[in-house]
């Protein structure tokens, strides 16, 4: 007995030192990374669990999947639509051979928010040529952010001092691996005070999490009970323990419960039942729920109709509210996922050359059959788009002709008001009806 407490002393000295060493920091083992890491279930309640934590990190999730990443080039006359490279295959097709862009972004995106750090591994392999040769990608992995370690080596001691390091241990395999900073892709949250690492809200909310989490259980065992409150059992005389745990015991299984509801149960003479009422409407509970409910969505950037709160809500600005999403809450985080990806995926040669990656954010915004058309419509008339820059936004295919700009003929510069009216006699004006080719052309005197 004694050899095995000493065994599971030194066991744990060994876990504090491994942590200690991968984190360079006092290790707490109450942290939940670290229990989830050494795989103990059952200490920490599940925060997913509850419904507008898992309802923030779906609506991020799939916002961040559902937006197409493009491949532009900055010409310096505009921007245009840059021919694919294998990158873009990777980034935009096919990251790996058994995930699509939407499934990677939107793990990332949900490692990043629950965990506060997104990481995704950059496989590449070096090619010789008659040049030398160069790095060509294979493909993306995104990596569990739970078993990825961010390491500054301030010493030198992995030949680069002051440059960051990425130590991942493969959870199905147990090997480790250590990446540099450029074959990884690091997306964080906004709330960092080294610029390194991003802390997620479940730490930052944890009370407040906790406690929707707690009123959550506590419907879940009202519903489990039938909806029946708690009850004082009042009886004549003294039992012992075991005969008062059997009699509770009896009424417990006869009057809680969904089974039990309506049911008539006979109490003995001498027997008393008395229900400790505990109103949900007393106490608030509702609105204390629906709180703690806005103030979890407003951490996250999320607006109260995303977690189908339609008290001040309707049609009309739940559009508003989506806008207000986009610009408020995901503009910043697309910001910051373009620029880790074109600092970490272009060559310098490619910046130089004007290449970007760019997310469409336009493809959260798109409204109903009737307004987008009325839309189309004004900008091809207006030369804002071509023909087949709007055909080419609804999916049609481009047709001859369809690339020049279009604006109504019967705009004139504002400078030439009037002139297209001649002197008649009495000193009025009779309008000259000139040919479309003349418009915008004539000079003084004409």
């Amino acid at each position: 007995m004694g050899n095995r407490n000493q065994k599971k002393v030194r066991l744990s000295d060994r876990i504090k030192n491994a942590w200690r060493a991968l984190a360079g920091t006092e290790a707490d083992l109450n942290d939940d990374e670290l229990l989830e890491w050494l795989g103990i279930s059952g200490v920490r309640k599940d925060l997913v669990s509850e419904v507008t934590y898992y309802t923030c990190l779906k609506m991020l999730s799939e916002t961040m999947g559902k937006m197409p990443l493009k491949y532009y080039q900055d010409t310096g006359s505009g921007r245009i639509r840059a021919d694919p490279t294998d990158a873009t295959y990777r980034l935009t097709v096919r990251p790996n051979d058994i995930m699509t862009p939407t499934t990677m972004w939107s793990t990332v995106e949900q490692n990043c928010q629950h965990y506060g750090n997104g990481y995704i591994w950059i496989r590449r392999v070096f090619e010789r040529n008659r040049y030398g040769g160069q790095y060509k990608m294979i493909d993306l992995w995104p990596m569990q952010s739970i078993y990825v370690s961010v390491i500054l080596d301030d010493k030198g001691v992995f030949g680069g001092e002051g440059k960051l390091y990425y130590q991942y241990s493969d959870p199905k395999t147990g090997k480790q691996y250590l990446f540099k900073s450029d074959e990884v892709m690091h997306f964080k949250t906004w709330y960092s005070f080294d610029g390194l690492m991003g802390k997620p809200v479940r730490k930052i909310l944890e009370s407040t999490v906790g406690g929707a989490l707690e009123s959550q259980d506590y419907m879940n065992r009202l519903y489990k009970n039938g909806l029946t409150a708690s009850m004082v059992m009042q009886y004549t005389g003294d039992l012992d323990e075991e005969r008062r745990g059997k009699l509770k015991k009896r009424f417990a299984n006869e009057l809680s419960g969904p089974k039990n509801a309506g049911r008539v149960v006979p109490v003995p003479l001498g027997l008393t039942l008395t229900p400790l009422n505990v109103k949900l409407t007393d106490a608030q509970f509702f609105e204390l729920k629906k709180y703690s409910a806005l103030q979890i969505a407003g951490a996250f950037g999320i607006k109260p109709n995303q977690i189908n709160n339609y008290e001040k809500s309707s049609y009309a600005n739940s559009e508003m509210q989506q806008l207000a999403f986009l610009v408020d809450t995901m503009a910043y985080r697309l910001k910051m996922y373009e620029e880790e990806i074109n600092g970490k995926i272009l060559s310098p040669q490619e910046s130089k050359e004007g290449y970007f990656y760019k997310f469409n954010e336009k493809a959260i915004l798109r409204t109903d059959s009737k307004s987008q058309m009325e839309n189309m419509a004004k900008a091809v008339n207006n030369g804002i788009y071509t023909p087949n820059e709007a055909r080419e936004y609804l999916d049609k295919p481009d047709k001859e002709g369809g690339d020049l700009l279009m604006v109504n003929g019967n705009y004139i510069p504002i400078t030439m008001v009037g002139k297209q009216y001649g002197n008649c006699a009495g000193g009025q004006y009779a309008k000259i009806i000139l040919p479309q080719a003349w418009v915008g052309t004539m000079k003084e005197g004409e």
